[in-house]
């Protein structure tokens, strides 16, 4: 599903990733680990294409992304791929239904289409009840839900999650750790995480560890 060669990334004098190999393959949880500055966000970002290497390749279920044009990479990474972040990035304007919806109205799918996939969606979640509910009125592990359930509205290849628990209390964070294997049993997801939690990284198929931008 993901194969990375040789990808290099410096800021300014700073060399941040030093020459990354990896492959995931299809339906595969794999967590990246290391301490703060190790490159492990840095590499999610390109991985997820929302940042470039300074060089290496890149292909995400087949495709050369980093060959691909700016409005070909948009569509790619609209239709394709999926994020969740620590801070789950919602819109306090509409509802958990509304904010699931946008991505696939960006992909231009019809209202009935996205309605309908958004609240499936969200029952699976466990927010049948609070599909109206806007952002201000739910806990901080239903906020995280709706932006996982938005991660997926358009059925992307790849989920990234870069500390997607990293603010949440303990229980909720067996909760949504739970849920990202339990995608993975009914949807085939392949789920690539940054996290700092041992306990979510015991549960992946397989933990990497980046110390000074490499795999060690």
């Amino acid at each position: 599903m993901i194969q990375v060669r040789n990808i290099e990334k410096s800021f300014g004098t700073l060399k941040v990733l030093k020459g990354i190999d990896l492959e995931v393959k299809k339906s595969e949880v794999v967590s990246i680990m290391g301490a703060s500055g190790a490159g492990k966000s840095t590499l999610l970002q390109i991985l997820g294409t929302l940042s470039t290497p300074d060089s290496g390749e890149l292909l995400i279920d087949g495709t050369d992304v980093l060959k691909l044009g700016e409005k070909s990479l948009a569509e790619f990474r609209n239709r394709r791929l999926g994020f969740v972040f620590q801070f789950h990035h919602l819109l306090p304007e509409f509802t958990a239904l509304e904010n699931v919806m946008i991505p696939a109205f960006i992909a231009g799918r019809s209202r009935k289409d996205a309605e309908k996939e958004a609240v499936a969606l969200l029952e699976d979640m466990g927010l049948g009840g609070r599909l109206d509910h806007k952002p201000s009125e739910l806990s901080g592990g239903e906020q995280q839900r709706v932006a996982i359930a938005r991660a997926l509205i358009n059925r992307p290849a790849v989920l990234f999650a870069d500390e997607p628990s990293g603010n949440l209390d303990t229980r909720t964070k067996e909760e949504i750790h739970n849920l990202f294997f339990r995608l993975r049993e009914k949807y085939g997801q392949t789920v690539v995480i940054v996290t700092h939690d041992p306990d979510l990284a015991k549960m992946c198929d397989r933990s990497l560890f980046m110390v000074d931008g490499q795999f060690v």
